[in-house]
């Protein structure tokens, strides 16, 4: 349930959620958002260079069933996405509801960059591991 506080001394209110309301599902993707956004910058984490050259690797190897961690499903959702975003065809257009219609592409826009940082660093570590694998 959500309240408003009252205004301070320049008269502006804020309203202030339940964090609850948000299910346990949105708060755990929430937490795997920040938790693939902190830990990207880690030492020793891949840059963004060799995340984004390794992305058609990522791809080539889920579509072929060699990297059975990234699921099609899952691959698919992420190029719906991307889709959505470029698309000129909007769920919540900003032309009406400005704040709104852009709430909803950045919320978009957050849910690929986790998944962009979460899949290329498991895929790194795969590879990385599978490269060590086949060298023995």
């Amino acid at each position: 349930m959500a309240q408003a506080v009252p205004g301070n001394d320049r008269g502006v209110r804020v309203v202030v959620g339940d964090v609850a309301a948000l299910g346990p599902r949105r708060i755990t993707a929430f937490r795997a958002l920040w938790r693939a956004v902190t830990q990207a910058g880690r030492p020793g984490a891949p840059a963004v260079g060799d995340r984004v050259r390794a992305l058609p690797r990522l791809v080539g190897a889920a579509l072929s069933g060699r990297y059975p961690q990234l699921s099609r499903g899952r691959l698919a959702m992420v190029a719906l996405a991307l889709a959505y975003l470029v698309s000129p065809v909007d769920l919540v257009p900003e032309a009406f509801l400005a704040l709104l219609g852009l709430g909803d592409d950045a919320l978009v826009a957050m849910w690929l960059g986790g998944a962009f940082l979460a899949e290329t660093d498991r895929y790194l570590e795969w590879e990385s591991t599978e490269a060590g694998r086949v060298e023995r």
